[in-house]
This record gives structure tokens, C-alpha cells and sequence, in this order.
């Protein structure tokens, strides 16, 4: 049976991490979910919470009306809109008082949000609503080989009383994942700890330095790939890794994939086909290990 979705591409993904939303498309017709296109949403609100806290809630508040008019619920590849429009689905579903002053506002574009849909990140997609046996199923060309490392990110398991997904200081879900694809998932010192790509607009030193602990402890395991969910996470590692390497004279080789991309290929997809020419990290070392050529 198949899943049906309206897609939320955010802000970032359109303009800067097109292979996250190739590959994801791909992956996500194959197993039977099927995506339609939301064309007139807008930003999520996330990055105006700390300048308008009620700026953000219209802005997301508009995103669920006009999903709640189609009767589909959302599906994002952002944990932070994923998290901004659970958290304001909460929100204003339990604050009559401010459902009815945020719906004073949408009332102006003929909106109203009635709190009747549902919004789901694409990992959590993937886990409940197609299965980790049915993933398991359509994966063609095992990646036994290859070992890697994940990277969750702070959006996606945080604040855990709005998210309930997963176990935010040891996530589980993203492995598992991994592992149906036939790839080894390997453990490392603080997995759990952020990108540092929301330190850049305070220090660049800062974010750069926590990229590099993230690179180092990845390095430490001999992981052939850092495996991002996340596309400002992707962003940090895969355009920050040749600059980091340069700036602190250190080599990682590490190549950053979405997890589609990865998924894809044990999917039997090619790497073309996958958007790999978007990214940054020379991905070729990887795919020769996945030939069987050292």
C-alpha cells in the first residue's frame, strides 16, 4: 500500500543541497510513497523564532492550512521544519486563545489552521510508514562492504516532548537504517553532538572547530562515509571538509552522502543518478570499495 505526502522542500534544499532532494525523490517513488508538490508554502518560520516568535507561528501556521486544504499530511527532509511545524501543530492546537489570534492573521489569505494534519520527517517516513523490512526488501545490491558512520543532528530528536521520535541521547533509528542497506554502521566518540553549522553567523572558529572534532572522531573508526539527514548539517561537513583539512594541515578523505544516496545505491541506483557530481568530498575511494577494488 502506498504512502501519500505532500512534499515541504524548506528554503535551503531547492538552491543548495539538490542532490538531497533528487536522491530522496528517487528512493521514496520506488518504495511507494508517493509525493505532491506543495508550491505555494513558505519558509517555516524556524530562523525568525529568536527575532518574532509570532512571525514564526503565522509562517508555519500558513504551511499547515494550506497542507490541512489538501487533506495529505507533510513530509520533509529538514528536521528543523519538521520540528518548527510539529512543535507549532502543538502549539496551537493546545492554545485555543492563540489559535484564534494567529487565525486572525491567516483569515487575511483565506486560511484557516484547524490542526487536522500530521507532519513527518523523511527518516520517520522511511521507519513507520514503509518499514525496515520492506526497505530491506528492495535493496538489490547489498553495500556489505562499505563502513560508515552516522550523523543525526540536533533537530530531528529535540525537544523531545515535541518530537517523540527516537531516544535523543542514544538515536537508534538512523542506524538501523544504515544496516538495511547491508552497510556496517559504526560507533564513535560524540555522535550525538551538533554540525556546529548554527555556531557560523556567531564565530566561524567556533563551527569550524566543531566540524573538525565531528571529522576526527569519524576518522578515528576508519569510516569510509559520513551518512547526514539534515541538509545544514550536509551543508557544514561536505563544504567545510577540503577547508578544514587545509586550515588545520589534517586529511579525512571522508565523503558526506544524504541518506537516500546511500539507500539508492543499494537500491541498485547509480551514482549519477543519485546526484553524487553535487558533492563537494571526492566520493570515488567509496564506490571503488563498493566494487570490491582496493
Amino acid at each position: 500500500m502506498s504512502s501519500k505526502y505532500l512534499i515541504f522542500l524548506g528554503c535551503a534544499i531547492p538552491y543548495r543541497v539538490a542532490s538531497y532532494e533528487i536522491s530522496a525523490r528517487k528512493v521514496l517513488a520506488k518504495l511507494g510513497v508517493e509525493l505532491v508538490e506543495m508550491p505555494e508554502f513558505n519558509c517555516c518560520g524556524l530562523p525568525l523564532d529568536p527575532v518574532s516568535h509570532e512571525t514564526m507561528l503565522i509562517l508555519a501556521a500558513r504551511n499547515l492550512a494550506l497542507a490541512e486544504q489538501t487533506g495529505l499530511n507533510i513530509l520533509t527532509l529538514c528536521p528543523g521544519c519538521a520540528g518548527t511545524l510539529k512543535k507549532v501543530n502543538k502549539i496551537l492546537k493546545e492554545d485555543k486563545a492563540l489559535r484564534e489570534q494567529i487565525n486572525g492573521h491567516l483569515k487575511e489569505s483565506g486560511l484557516e489552521f484547524k490542526g487536522t494534519v500530521e507532519t513527518k520527517h523523511i527518516v520517520q517516513v522511511l521507519t513507520e510508514d514503509v518499514g525496515l523490512e520492506k526497505i530491506k526488501e528492495a535493496v538489490v545490491n547489498p553495500l556489505t562492504m562499505l563502513k560508515v558512520a552516522e550523523h543525526v543532528g540536533c533537530h530531528l530528536l529535540r525537544p523531545r516532548d515535541i518530537i517523540g521520535f527516537d531516544e535523543p541521547e542514544d538515536p537508534q533509528t538512523l542506524k538501523k537504517l544504515i544496516e538495511a542497506t547491508g552497510a556496517t554502521c559504526l560507533d564513535y566518540v560524540d555522535e550525538t553532538e551538533c554540525c556546529g553549522a548554527p555556531s557560523v553567523g556567531v564565530s566561524d572558529k567556533v563551527a569550524l572547530q566543531l566540524a573538525r572534532d565531528k571529522f576526527n572522531h569519524v576518522k578515528a573508526v576508519e569510516a569510509q562515509a559520513l551518512i547526514t539527514i539534515c541538509p545544514f548539517c550536509h551543508i557544514m561537513f561536505d563544504t567545510n571538509e577540503l577547508r578544514i583539512e587545509r586550515m588545520f594541515s589534517e586529511t579525512y578523505g571522508i565523503p558526506v552522502l544524504h541518506y537516500p544516496q546511500l539507500l539508492g545505491l543499494a537500491m541498485g541506483m547509480t551514482p549519477e543518478e543519485l546526484a553524487f557530481n553535487e558533492l563537494r568530498v571526492d566520493t570515488s575511494k567509496m564506490l571503488q570499495v563498493l566494487k570490491g577494488v582496493n
